[in-house]
């Protein structure tokens, strides 16, 4: 590891990313992070699900109750030799950090840990609650992470009132986007059937795709919403077709084309299968469709939360922050089905799942300083 800059976020940060955390493997990430949190009079409830790791770290039993939530597991790294140095051997080069999850997540998950001690030191008996939820599964299917820990929080009739998680949402200067919501995704396969034949007799045959092609005009014409205030449109798009056999003189027998539905509060999944049914049935399609729901959208108004975090970003970095709902989807999205308020923030995002991923240096502490700011907002 590079110390030449110390602070207790950074030298937290480079430990986390030392740890060879890929998905779903935890490393050990939480067991220190419960370590690290015992002496601020945290209580950890670790909660295996199968291969995934989880934890459950809280302070005190009154409400409200503020979760910081995050992930300690990474994706891959990609070909290491494209690194300019060993991802998981944290770096320090012209002032910025680099290393695998240097920006997703592990400094915004340094950075929360760093200030949920520093409030607890200076304010021991501040009101309300804290916890965090972290998990080894968000950057995997995310069955056995987030969601269960919280399915189990229902259960034990814990109800969170806030909750930030420390996805990097900013995009140019730290604290410029936060995230008060996020768009649902929606995936289907669809399957025409037509019937094989030589195309030199194309009457004895029929075409699958010359059948779906009208359909699928329309499909990816329409308009499923205007969105709203929070959020764009819902769009449509295609992203796989297959069909034929390789061979020039055959008629295929099936056409299959898988699509995606980003979609807004402003619609629902019943909705969206329904009116894409109903394209299909219009053309006199024999089809069949499976479909998968990778998560449904979620809203945080603004409210209590995000003027508390908004007000933090202010009064460390004198920046204006904007609400967004852009990207794709992350757990928020299961832990706003148990708490009322989420909201996404933490560091810049340019770099996320690349080589060569990093964070500048110099934002480490400010991060620290708004998340701790933000308690200071909401409970006290």
């Amino acid at each position: 590891m590079n110390n030449a800059v110390s602070s207790p976020v950074l030298d937290l940060t480079q430990t986390l990313i030392a740890r060879q955390s890929i998905t779903p493997d935890d490393k050990d990430c939480q067991q220190m992070l419960a370590a690290e949190l015992a002496e601020s009079g945290f209580v950890a409830e670790h909660l295996p699900f199968e291969e995934v790791q989880n934890l459950w770290l809280r302070r005190n039993e009154a409400a409200p109750l503020l979760i910081f939530a995050g992930h300690t597991d990474v994706v891959p790294t990609g070909p290491l030799e494209q690194w300019q140095s060993d991802p998981f051997v944290p770096t320090i080069r012209d002032g910025k950090l680099y290393g695998r999850g240097a920006a997703d997540m592990k400094s915004s998950i340094a950075a929360f840990t760093v200030a949920a001690k520093a409030f607890v030191q200076d304010h021991p008996d501040h009101r309300g609650s804290i916890a965090m939820l972290i998990t080894s599964d968000e950057e995997g299917p995310s069955i056995n992470g987030t969601v269960k820990v919280c399915e189990y929080l229902k259960q034990q009739g814990i109800q969170p009132d806030y909750c930030i998680v420390g996805e990097p949402t900013s995009t140019a200067t730290l604290g410029d986007v936060i995230k008060n919501g996020r768009r649902g995704s929606l995936s289907g396969k669809v399957t025409i059937k037509g019937l094989q034949g030589h195309v030199a007799y194309p009457h004895l045959a029929r075409n699958p795709i010359h059948l779906c092609a009208p359909a699928l005009h329309d499909l990816a014409g329409t308009e499923w919403d205007q969105g709203n205030e929070y959020f764009p449109p819902t769009t449509f798009q295609i992203s796989n077709f297959h069909a034929g056999t390789g061979a020039t003189n055959v008629v295929p027998g099936t056409a299959e084309f898988l699509f995606n539905i980003r979609f807004s509060t402003a619609s629902t999944v019943e909705s969206l299968k329904s009116r894409v049914q109903a394209i299909l049935d219009a053309h006199q399609l024999e089809s069949t469709i499976e479909w998968t729901l990778g998560g449904e959208p979620f809203l945080t108004p603004r409210g209590e939360l995000s003027d508390a975090l908004s007000a933090a970003i202010r009064d460390v970095t004198g920046v204006q922050t904007a609400l967004s709902t852009t990207g794709g989807t992350s757990d928020g999205r299961f832990i706003a089905k148990i708490c009322p308020q989420v909201i996404e923030f933490g560091p810049i995002n340019a770099t996320i799942h690349q080589i060569n991923e990093h964070i500048d240096v110099d934002s480490l502490e400010p991060l620290a300083a708004i998340y701790r700011k933000t308690l200071e907002n909401l409970l006290l």
